[in-house]
Order: structure tokens, then C-alpha cells, then sequence
């Protein structure tokens, strides 16, 4: 027989609610600003009261992917009327395409994006499996000074990355690893390896030494066992470490900001320095920034039942 509920358990219920709306709006508001900003006119971007009924445009993605500079003089009406539809959006703004031939020239933003992906997928996949192989040793292996060694690793993070940034440089530019795709890969893995160690020894400890031990008399060597026995039970906190350490990589800005000026910058110090004719252009930042958000979106997305079985994970010790 279901329980009757009384009007304090109702109205408690109701307020619960309405306390999880509101933190939603809260959260969700700036990710819908950006989004309606990079769909945005230039000249609805800044107006006051701030505008939400518009026409739509892709203009801002066109200025973000293409070279522009000021029009000097009105365009001809034969060049306008022959020109796409993309190309007659930049002149409606007062700029034109620069162009190599009958083709535009891109703007740098495909290559920063593509080194984001680059540096954040490979920095990942290494500081995810060193985490794990040495998350596996701390938890399966009697290791003298293991207090010690875990808390020298952990220590790595107690520093915000801007604090080391200069001594970083200064060593970088010694060994010739400035501007350099490796030398984000080497920094970012370093970065997120001591939250990888300890992260995946939490999921570690929790698998019973048990199943390996069988294994074993089975007559698994040990390295078979790993990869045969823990690493499909761990596969839920790999995928949360993954998750977390693809986030920290993917919107590192510090580093990127000053170990990088051109062949290996990332989106995020590249996307704040795009301007317009004069003045910043807000719409193209804001699509610069909702395509930035895209991946990450759609890898956590992607694992999302992982990550919520992941976090909790091991939550219930005995």
C-alpha cells in the first residue's frame, strides 16, 4: 500500500524543485548567452537592454573562419551581386574577404582548434594510462614510503599553473620546447597525472585482489592479469579520468597563453584576441567559444553514464 505523503513532505518536494530549476537557469544561462551571441548581428551584440528576439545569422562563424580588413570604398554592385551569400554578409558589415586568388584566406582559428585537439587527446591518453599503471603498483604492490610518494605526487597540483608558468618558460626555451606540440603534450600529462594516480587507485583498491589471484593459479602472468582482468573492471574510472583530464587539458589557458605564440597555440588564448574593425567583435568570440565547447560536450556526453557510475564508485567502504 503506497504511503501517503503529508503537505510537508509536498511542499518540501516543491521547493526542491524549484531550488533545482534555478540552479539550472544559473549554470545554463551563460552557455545560452554564448550560444545566442554567436548568432547574433554584430550590432545586436552589446546593445542595452540586452536583445533576445533576433533573425539568426552565420556571419560571426564566417569572420571567424576567414581574413578580413576594412573596406575602404563601397563595393562594386556586379562584384556584390556575383559574390555568395557569405561573402555579401562580410560586406554588409563594412569588411571584405582577403583572398588568394578566388579563394579566401582562412583565418588561424582551424589550426588552433586542431592543436587543442591535438595536445588534449595525446596529453589524455598519457597521463591516463601512466595514472593507471602507476595507480596499479601503489594498490597491488607493497611500495616503501607510499604515504610519502603519494603525497610528493599530489603536491605537483597544490600550485596554480600561472605561479609556474615563467620558471616553465624560462626551461622551455633552454631545450628548445617552446612553441612546440610536444612540449604542451609533456606539460598537460605531467599536470594531470598526479590527479590521474590518485583518482584511478580509488577505483583500483576497490576491484578484489581476489579476481587477479585466481587468474594467477589460472596461469596468467601478471601483465595478463592486468590487462585481462582489471583493466575491463576499471574501465568506468578510466573513462571518469578521462573525462576530467580532457576537460583540464582542453581549457588550460595559462600555459598556452605563454608557452605558445603560433605553430602550437591552442583555441583558448587565440579565441579572446579575434577584433573586428576597430573594436572587439563579440559575436565572433562567442562562435569561436560555442565551437570550442562542442568537444568536450560531446565527449562527456558520450561517457556520461561512466562519469555518474564513476563518481560513485567505491562511495560505500566497509
Amino acid at each position: 500500500m503506497a504511503a501517503v505523503r503529508t503537505s510537508g513532505e509536498i511542499a518540501f518536494n516543491r521547493i526542491a524543485i524549484v531550488a533545482v530549476l534555478v540552479v539550472m537557469v544559473i549554470f545554463l544561462a551563460p552557455i545560452y548567452w554564448i550560444a545566442s551571441t554567436a548568432f547574433k548581428p554584430r550590432a545586436l551584440a552589446t546593445t542595452v537592454p540586452p536583445t533576445v528576439l533576433f533573425q539568426p545569422e552565420l556571419t560571426p562563424f564566417v569572420k571567424l573562419f576567414t581574413k578580413r580588413v576594412q573596406q575602404t570604398k563601397p563595393v562594386d554592385p556586379e562584384t556584390y551581386a556575383a559574390a555568395p551569400w557569405w561573402e555579401k554578409a562580410v560586406y554588409d558589415g563594412g569588411e571584405r574577404i582577403l583572398k588568394v586568388g578566388d579563394s579566401p584566406q582562412l583565418s588561424p582559428y582551424p589550426d588552433r582548434f586542431a592543436n587543442s585537439l591535438i595536445i588534449a587527446i595525446s596529453s589524455t591518453l598519457l597521463a591516463v594510462g601512466m595514472g593507471t599503471l602507476t595507480a596499479y603498483g601503489f594498490s597491488r604492490f607493497k611500495v616503501k614510503g607510499e604515504a610519502d610518494l603519494l603525497f610528493f605526487i599530489l603536491s605537483t597540483r597544490m600550485l596554480p599553473p600561472v605561479v609556474v608558468a615563467i620558471p616553465m618558460y624560462l626551461m622551455y626555451r633552454a631545450v628548445g620546447l617552446n612553441d612546440t606540440h610536444i612540449g604542451l603534450i609533456i606539460l598537460y600529462t605531467a599536470f594531470n597525472l598526479s590527479f590521474s594516480v590518485w583518482l584511478m587507485k580509488g577505483f583500483i583498491d576497490e576491484i578484489p585482489k581476489e579476481y587477479e589471484e585466481a587468474a594467477l593459479v589460472d596461469g596468467y602472468t601478471r601483465m595478463q592479469a592486468f590487462f585481462k582482468i582489471v583493466l575491463p573492471e576499471a574501465a568506468t574510472g578510466i573513462a571518469a579520468t578521462a573525462v576530467f583530464c580532457f576537460i583540464t587539458a582542453w581549457n588550460e589557458y595559462a600555459f598556452a597563453l605563454i608557452m605558445t605564440n603560433r605553430r602550437a597555440q591552442t583555441a583558448p588564448p587565440f579565441i579572446p584576441s579575434q577584433v573586428g574593425s576597430g573594436l572587439t567583435d563579440w559575436t565572433v568570440i562567442a562562435a569561436g567559444t560555442f565551437l570550442f565547447l562542442l568537444p568536450v560536450a560531446i565527449f562527456t556526453f558520450l561517457l556520461r553514464n561512466h562519469l555518474l557510475r564513476g563518481m560513485s564508485f567505491g562511495a560505500i567502504r566497509k
